[in-house]
């Protein structure tokens, strides 16, 4: 018993405790879902807010937002001070509209019902082998993106975590001085756009299948069109000649057979000397935590592919005819496996 005379649970009441949590867990979320979408915390910039307050300037409903942000402020997204009122905190911040490195449009397109849905069904994937996307939507991911919904809700939502990622990247890497660097499926260009102001004497190649994804690019936001330029291609196709080859979140995206078939093409066009670099979460073994085993998860239900461990990678690459030299550690979620020529 405690010194309140309380008896206390058995290990096999907490694990239930515990286990509830974990089962409930889609429902934080939820909650910041609505936070995000609802835009509370583009009206706490100025300070502190009751529900009240931020009720009225959001359009929602006092008792149901303070619900929510109540439960938000238990994992410290948003607090609630002495005189119950809301204030942003180091984590709310970030679903700013218009703060530096907002992740509003990634926690809109994460928690979109193509996601929602997808693992609702997950089993599906255990039981076909196949993404649980394909049996919920009656199309691929990428084909539901293209044909159904907007593309850009997909790719706003993937350039805010593409840019967050970004500076943990550029802190671990220096290129080859007057390198050509080519980013493979790059979208709107975020991180060729931090390669290129790294250095000015490198250059660099955007190659995305979207015509409407390239037209769209960052890259003029360098100050020197002179030092890029876009391709509209397929990566499955072939890749254009450079020295290093960018596969941000790529490979995970496919199956082995076709993550060879682009890795082939990079090798087939690189320059003598020249490298790729496969930026991915690098699994680690056994009970060990990661939050690449999380994302792997978020790819089985969507893709065909997988995140890998560094052994994995390095038999992949192999089948390339592209050797491992080293894997780096960015500190955050993707790590750097730098490859070249065998």
């Amino acid at each position: 018993m405690d010194s309140s005379g309380a008896a206390n649970p058995s290990d096999r009441e907490l694990a239930g405790i515990r286990l509830f949590d974990e089962m409930l867990g889609y429902v934080y979320s939820a909650a910041l879902r609505a936070a995000a979408i609802a835009g509370v915390a583009d009206h706490l910039v100025d300070g502190p807010k009751t529900p009240a307050e931020l009720a009225a300037d959001t359009g929602t409903k006092e008792d149901h937002l303070f619900r929510v942000l109540r439960l938000l402020a238990m994992r410290g997204v948003f607090r609630e001070d002495d005189h119950g009122r809301f204030e942003l905190t180091p984590e709310a911040h970030l679903l700013r509209t218009d703060a530096e490195g907002s992740l509003r449009a990634a926690v809109v397109t994460f928690t979109d019902k193509a996601f929602w849905a997808s693992h609702g069904e997950l089993v599906e994937s255990l039981r076909s082998g196949n993404p649980s996307f394909d049996h919920v939507f009656g199309t691929s991911f990428f084909e539901y993106f293209r044909d159904v919904a907007s593309p850009e809700v997909f790719y706003s939502g993937m350039q805010a975590k593409s840019d967050s990622e970004n500076p943990s990247i550029m802190r671990n890497y220096r290129f080859p001085p007057g390198a050509t660097v080519v980013d493979v499926g790059g979208g709107y260009g975020g991180l060729l756009l931090d390669v290129l102001r790294q250095d000015p004497s490198l250059r660099g190649i955007l190659l995305d299948l979207g015509e409407h994804v390239v037209s769209d690019h960052r890259l003029g936001e360098l100050g020197d069109d002179s030092r890029w330029e876009l391709v509209a291609g397929d990566f499955f196709e072939e890749c254009p000649p450079a020295d290093v080859y960018l596969l941000k979140h790529i490979i995970h995206d496919w199956n082995d057979e076709q993550c060879v078939q682009i890795l082939r093409n990079c090798r087939k066009a690189m320059s003598p000397g020249g490298r790729v670099l496969v930026l991915d979460a690098v699994i680690p073994p056994k009970n060990a935590p990661h939050t690449g085993k999380l994302y792997d998860i978020v790819v089985m239900s969507l893709l065909p592919g997988r995140e890998r461990t560094e052994e994995e990678f390095r038999a992949l690459l192999a089948k390339a005819d592209l050797e491992v030299t080293r894997v780096i550690d960015t500190g955050f979620v993707a790590s750097i496996v730098e490859a070249v020529a065998r």
